[in-house]
């Protein structure tokens, strides 16, 4: 009798585009369109799909308005990564992203609610990006 192995459910793919490298500095560095607003669920695959020029992520700042809930703290790919909050309008729609010695990354984030249709515009402009 012949054993089955079912493939292991793949992870699904993290919806980022990122403007292409410069040594000169953007205002926004690319776009995430999130599958959801779980931060917990979502942060470690947009993580995991950065370059590796762009350093280990130590540091997070998203704004309550967009992410509700979320710890102080959490685990991404065995390191420690800081949550921290903001309140104010500013970055409403961004995540900031910090990673020691290589600096602070801004993505727009695209909404989750958002249709491919209106999702896709946004992330091209923000990926093609004014220095």
């Amino acid at each position: 009798m012949a054993t089955v192995v079912e493939p292991l459910p793949s992870l699904p793919l993290a919806r980022v585009r990122l403007a292409p490298h410069s040594a000169l500095p953007r205002r926004i560095d690319g776009a995430w369109w999130p599958r959801s607003r779980d931060l917990l669920g979502e942060l470690p695959l947009l993580i995991g799909t950065l370059p590796r020029l762009w350093g280990q992520i130590t540091a997070v700042t998203v704004n309550t308005a967009m992410w509700p809930m979320s710890p102080g703290r959490m685990l991404v790919a065995n390191h420690v990564v800081l949550l921290r909050r903001s309140t104010g309008p500013y970055g409403r729609h961004t995540i900031s992203l910090l990673s020691q010695g290589r600096g602070r990354r801004e993505l727009l984030v695209v909404p989750p609610e958002v249709d491919a249709a209106d999702a896709e515009p946004l992330m091209a402009a923000a990926a093609a990006g004014d220095r």
